[in-house]
């Protein structure tokens, strides 16, 4: 049986390469915000030994050529939090892939408010989904205008986007 793969201390995802992995995002910002990050937990991309570094990085480039393939994205914000003081809220260096067109946001540079923001800190939205999982009713969220996906959600929109990789990337 496969090891399960955990993002903080939630289980996210079944797609991976020999280093790296990439999971749909709990809380998108925009349809199709995409995570890549190394299996081996670390805190900064200093961190990654070269393979890992090495395939992280390919692996973001490949999950961003699916994301603007898919979502029909004009532009991608493609964006690395590294360490606590970027703006990183999870101790596990990760790569936000997040597909853009024109006005999908109040500005372009929104983006960069709303990944600092409370309402997209990944750990709260786990933490916030599992109360809601836990308690069998999973109708919100940290906010109502960004609930948490359900997990049957985020493995639909895994699938679609898995069938555009080479089998052998996948468990």
């Amino acid at each position: 049986m496969a090891s399960v793969i955990k993002f903080g201390a939630f289980p996210v995802t079944k797609q991976k390469t020999p280093y790296t992995f990439a999971f749909v995002n709990l809380m998108p910002i925009v349809p199709g915000h995409v995570l890549v990050s190394p299996l081996r937990v670390v805190d900064r991309v200093s961190d990654l030994t070269e393979e890992e570094a090495s395939d992280f990085f390919l692996t973001v480039k490949k999950v961003a050529a699916v994301i603007e393939k898919e979502y029909p994205a004009q532009s991608l914000n493609i964006a690395i939090q590294d360490g606590p003081l970027a703006g990183q809220t999870i101790p596990h260096v990760h790569c936000h892939v997040i597909p853009r067109v024109a006005k999908d946001l109040e500005s372009v540079d929104a983006i960069y408010r709303k990944m600092d923001a409370k309402e997209y800190d990944q750990e709260e939205g786990f933490a916030a989904a599992k109360k809601l999982y836990d308690r069998d009713a999973f109708a919100g969220g940290i906010d109502a205008g960004t609930p948490p996906r359900s997990a049957e959600d985020m493995e639909a929109e895994a699938q679609k986007l898995a069938k555009n990789f080479d089998v052998k990337a996948r468990v």
